[in-house]
């Protein structure tokens, strides 16, 4: 088993993270900046299914049902042995596929730093550009309130 499964866990769900929030066409673009694919198979074809998703009144009260969402999810394994997973909320099965193709990608060190470089690097430089926008947008509105004091009475 590829020690990128457990002893880099947090980047390889930071990068995972940035490829669910990614649209379809960023990713693909990504990839076709690499050249094409290297071979690989699709362990498990991109399939379609609901998952129950659970929440908490204020954090940390007790766990409820919230309700059902709709989740794709896709596994590939490349020639050299590295299986990726994509799960994305929705029904686009293209990117659950490039998700996973890029977690298997990002799991071999002679692909992991052109994956870096040329999908999630510009993925997350858009999504940061992105986030800072809404944040300005959204401190734009804040509103100070004070209370004046009107003396002795």
């Amino acid at each position: 088993m590829d020690a990128n499964l457990h002893g880099d866990g947090a980047a390889r769900r930071a990068a995972l993270a940035v490829l669910a929030q990614a649209a379809t066409e960023e990713i693909a673009a990504g990839l076709a900046a690499l050249g094409p694919p290297p071979a690989h198979a699709e362990v498990r074809p991109a399939e379609t299914g609901l998952v129950m998703v659970r929440g908490r009144i204020g954090g940390d009260g007790a766990p409820f049902n919230l309700g059902e969402a709709t989740v794709t999810r896709c596994a590939v394994q490349l020639a050299s042995g590295e299986i990726g997973f994509g799960y994305v909320l929705g029904r686009d099965r293209d990117k659950a596929r490039l998700a996973a193709l890029c977690d298997a990608l990002w799991q071999s060190a002679a692909h992991r730093a052109a994956i870096e470089r040329n999908v999630l690097d510009p993925l997350r430089a858009r999504q940061a550009e992105h986030l800072a926008r809404a944040r300005t947008e959204t401190a734009a509105t804040k509103v100070d309130f004070f209370t004046l004091v009107r003396g002795d009475n």
